[in-house]
């Protein structure tokens, strides 16, 4: 399973990438997508700048103000079906929510996917190298980038729409702290998701989950189904190694390989997840016996009254079944 050390974090280098061509093809038309409200009003500040710089620089910009979710994807399908006006990218000013609801409207369309940072994780960004404090760097890096080609992942429950995701996918412990901090407006931050932690280890922890692997890498070819039944505090499934603004959750996982990282916390006691929390805040790799890790293709998580989130999102209730979709997405990178 290891591929090395590397993490991701404020201090981290992003994930390796392989050569690739720069794009020869000027950007010259974009569709831009702001939600002045990430990342506590940074957005706002973040899409003045962009603009500013996109118009400095010639280039025609069509921009859609998030308002519902459904309207956002509607009005980006609709400007890359228009083959007069098709964009050169679609550019996000926001944050990894922000993200989240795009994918639903790029994902293999072949059209490029520009992320200006303006959120509170940025977790994407953070795995492309993108800088996260520099929305004038990040407009220049979306008109004149590499385009490099990244799986997404497919997360499909019985009582949620399917969704697509970039980074990770949440269940059991992790899904409620994340629930439970979008609900939360105080404090602000990334501190918010360590109260949100310290009132869910209050709750019971450990369910018996079943985890079903298919497309097991490492297995002989007749045998690359797996089937796990253990006691775990949460599972989480990345097509990234990173989420939270940069908890090392699957330090192995590479975004272009076909595969999804499966990392399964076992019936941890509250004080050993005490001791793990700060560690997995700082950006470090989860050094415990009960932590397992596989890699698949397709995951089936089965678990009774566990919450799922997807890129921080919610995505339902388990069972889902979650696999990856090789290059489905298109992103501007340095």
């Amino acid at each position: 399973m290891a591929r090395g050390e590397s993490g991701i974090g404020p201090d981290r280098d992003p994930q390796p990438w392989k050569a690739g061509p720069v794009n020869e093809a000027p950007r010259r038309n974009v569709t831009v997508v702001t939600n002045p409200l990430s990342g506590l009003g940074k957005g706002a500040d973040a899409a003045g700048a962009a603009l500013a710089r996109f118009a400095e620089r010639g280039v025609t910009v069509t921009e859609v103000r998030t308002g519902s979710p459904a309207e956002s994807v509607r009005r980006v399908r609709d400007s890359i079906d228009d083959p007069l006006a098709r964009p050169d990218a679609v550019v996000c000013i926001g944050g990894d929510g922000l993200v989240s609801i795009l994918l639903a409207a790029v994902a293999r369309t072949g059209v490029p996917l520009g992320l200006i940072p303006a959120g509170t994780g940025n977790d994407l960004a953070r795995e492309l190298g993108v800088p996260t404090e520099d929305p004038v760097a990040t407009a220049d890096l979306v008109l004149d980038g590499r385009i490099r080609t990244i799986d997404l992942g497919r997360v499909e429950a019985r009582d949620a729409e399917p969704m697509w995701f970039a980074t990770v996918t949440g269940t059991g412990l992790d899904a409620r702290v994340t629930l439970r901090a979008n609900e939360m407006r105080w404090p602000k931050g990334r501190l918010r998701y360590t109260v949100a932690a310290l009132r869910e280890l209050s709750t019971g922890l450990t369910v018996p989950y079943r985890i079903e692997l298919t497309g097991v890498p490492t297995a002989p070819a007749a045998d690359r189904d797996t089937v796990v039944e253990t006691d775990a505090v949460m599972v989480a499934v990345g097509n990234t190694r990173a989420y939270g603004g940069g908890m090392l959750i699957c330090p192995d996982a590479v975004m272009d390989d076909g595969l999804l990282d499966v990392t399964v916390v076992g019936a941890l006691s509250r004080l050993e997840m005490l001791r793990l929390l700060p560690a997995l805040s700082a950006g470090k790799r989860l050094d415990h016996p009960d932590v397992k890790q596989y890699r698949a293709a397709g995951i089936t998580l089965t678990a009774p009254g566990v919450p799922a989130t997807a890129d921080g999102e919610p995505a339902g209730s388990l069972p889902v079944t979650i696999r990856a979709v090789p290059g489905a997405l298109d992103v501007l990178v340095p």
